[in-house]
C-alpha cells in the first residue's frame, strides 16, 4: 500500500523533470562542464535535479535522497536508512549533448537494501516505463498503458543484445559464446536499453565501464517485475548501500530469469569495491 500510494506522484515528479529537459535540449539553453571523473554534466542535469529532490521531499520529506548530481552521502550516515530515494535526473547526459534525444529521468525507492520501486521516463517519446515491487512492470506512452514482460528466448533464435551507441562494438562481441547468431540494437542511455530488455524487444543488455547505483536502480525493479535480471558480470548479484563507493560493477541486464544465460554470454572478472 505504501508503495502504491507513493508510484503517482514518483510519476509525476519524473514527468515534470522530463519536460524541463525537454525544453532546454529544444532551446539549446545550458552549460555543460565536466565533473571529476571527465563524465560531462549540465545545467540541464541540475535544474532536473533541483526540480525532483524539490518533490520528493514535498511526497515523503522523511525518506533521505541520493542523486548522481548532490552531494555523496557518506555511508557510515546512510548504511542504517530503512529507505531512501536512488536518482539519476538526466540518465545520458552525453545522448543530450550530441541531440539523440536518448535520455531519461530515473528515480527508484531503495527498501532494506534493494529497490522497491522504479520509475523511468523518456521525454523524446513520452514514454514512462514504471514498477514497483510484486505489482508488475509497465509502460505508458501518453495516456496507453500496458503492462510488460521481458522476452522468452528459444535455443537457436538469434539473440538480441542492446548496446551502446557510443562505446566501441568489439568488446560485447568478445563475450558472446555463439557471436554469429546475435543481432545488435544500439541506443542511447543505460536504462533506456535495460527497458527494452524488461519490455522483450532485446533479450539481454552487456553494459562494460563505469555506472553508479543510480543507474539501475530504477530499472532494477523494473526488469525484475518484467520477469528478468540484473547481474554482475560474474553472475553474482548487485548490492546497493552496501559499500563506502556507489560505483557499480561491469552488469548484465537479462531477460528470462529460467533462460541458462552462462551458454549465451562469458563470465569474467568484475572491478567491485567490498570496502565497507
Amino acid at each position: 500500500m505504501f508503495l502504491s500510494r507513493l508510484l503517482d506522484p514518483v510519476k509525476l515528479a519524473a514527468r515534470e523533470a522530463g519536460a524541463e529537459l525537454w525544453r532546454l535540449y529544444q532551446t539549446g539553453d545550458f552549460q555543460q562542464q565536466q565533473k571529476a571523473d571527465a563524465s560531462p554534466v549540465t545545467s540541464a542535469d541540475l535544474a532536473a535535479n533541483s526540480i525532483i529532490i524539490d518533490r520528493l521531499s514535498t511526497i515523503a520529506a522523511d525518506i533521505p535522497i541520493i542523486s548522481e548530481e548532490s552531494y555523496q552521502v557518506p555511508l557510515a550516515q546512510r548504511q542504517n536508512w530503512p529507505r531512501y530515494w536512488l536518482i539519476d535526473p538526466m540518465d545520458g547526459t552525453q545522448e543530450f549533448v550530441a541531440r539523440s534525444g536518448d535520455f531519461a529521468v530515473s528515480i527508484a525507492l531503495v527498501e532494506r537494501g534493494w529497490p522497491a520501486l522504479g520509475v523511468i521516463y523518456w521525454p523524446k517519446e513520452d514514454v514512462m516505463y514504471y514498477a514497483s515491487r510484486g505489482n508488475g512492470a509497465f509502460k505508458q506512452q501518453h495516456n496507453l498503458i500496458n503492462r510488460i514482460h521481458v522476452n522468452t528466448h528459444q535455443a537457436g533464435n538469434i539473440l538480441k543484445i542492446a548496446i551502446s551507441r557510443r562505446q566501441p562494438l568489439q568488446p560485447i562481441i568478445d563475450l558472446m559464446q555463439h557471436a554469429e547468431q546475435v543481432e545488435y540494437i544500439a541506443l542511447g542511455s543505460c536504462s533506456l536499453k535495460s527497458c527494452l530488455v524488461a519490455e522483450g524487444k532485446a533479450d539481454c543488455y552487456l553494459r562494460l565501464g563505469p555506472t553508479g547505483e543510480w543507474d539501475t536502480g530504477a530499472v532494477h525493479v523494473i526488469v525484475e517485475e518484467a520477469g528478468g535480471k540484473i547481474l554482475d558480470s560474474e553472475f553474482t548479484a548487485l548490492s546497493y548501500n552496501q559499500r563506502t563507493t556507489l560505483a557499480n560493477p561491469d552488469f548484465m541486464v537479462m531477460g528470462k530469469a529460467s533462460i541458462p544465460w552462462s551458454d549465451l554470454v562469458k563470465s569474467r572478472p568484475t572491478e567491485r569495491d567490498l570496502s565497507a
